[in-house]
């Protein structure tokens, strides 16, 4: 049984970590609700290190683990990742197979700790050309953790932008939308976020400067910052200097300061 100088070291220990970390990364006074992240590099990082590309992508997720504890303690509430697109399919079979064992394996391994730590899982996208048993692990996750509101985790798996407002457009044809009915407004509601806010920053890591067909409705008003690091080493330093960058800068929405 611990005694009680062992409980007062754990607690002053806890204490003096939890101070250092805010001596480190001071809290932000206006952190992002809602980022973006295009998980761009990853191929490129196993490349320069004679490794084959999948093994950059399971670097990838070992990375994600540690911007979602930082975006818990930096205050964002609400983090939006581009892990498949449309475009992704035309990639090699190998590598596209690959990344599907990727996701599956994450969700075998990780779900549970996600659930405990308050995370809610979402999908924005389609799962009509998922493996089927792949499909219902995706929505079991949805399910399970539905009622979390630690941090929402959007996870935009065959996703593209384009395609998704294709998807809104013609939702709206079935349910009958008069064309004097339409609007920015009724469109959001159709869209894969709907119901969520617009993401106020957007991060591409790897260094390109485009969007990637990645939440182009969404995004017309996010700021962005780019940055020449490939996402396995982006780490929290570098995620806490964008969030401050963003919480320095002027928002203007059609030329109008943000009140």
């Amino acid at each position: 049984m611990a005694t009680q100088d062992t409980v007062e070291d754990t607690v002053e220990a806890a204490e003096t970590a939890e101070q250092s970390s805010e001596a480190k990364y001071p809290p932000l006074e206006n952190p992002p609700y809602h980022v973006g992240i295009i998980m761009d590099g990853n191929g490129r990082w196993a490349k320069e290190r004679g490794k084959h590309r999948l093994e950059g992508h399971k670097a990838g997720t070992e990375n994600l683990r540690r911007i979602l504890e930082a975006s818990v303690e930096f205050g964002v509430k609400m983090l939006t990742i581009y892990a498949f697109s449309t475009e992704n399919w035309k990639r090699p079979p190998m590598e596209v197979q690959g990344l599907m064992r990727i996701l599956e394996n994450v969700i075998d391994r990780e779900l549970m700790d996600l659930h405990k730590n308050g995370v809610q899982l979402r999908h924005i996208g389609q799962l009509d050309r998922i493996d089927p048993s792949l499909r219902q692990k995706v929505l079991d996750a949805i399910e399970l953790t539905k009622n979390n509101d630690r941090l929402i985790l959007n996870v935009a798996f065959n996703y593209g932008g384009r395609a998704e407002i294709v998807h809104a457009v013609r939702r709206m044809i079935e349910d009958n939308v008069r064309p004097e009915d339409v609007s920015e407004e009724l469109l959001s509601q159709y869209m894969y976020t709907a119901g969520s806010p617009d993401p106020d920053l957007i991060i591409r890591t790897s260094g390109e400067f485009r969007t990637s067909n990645f939440l182009i409705w969404q995004a017309a008003y996010a700021e962005y910052y780019i940055t020449e690091t490939y996402w396995p080493d982006f780490g929290k330093d570098e995620y806490y200097q964008a969030l401050r960058a963003f919480s320095q800068r002027e928002r203007r929405f059609g030329g109008v300061k943000n009140p």
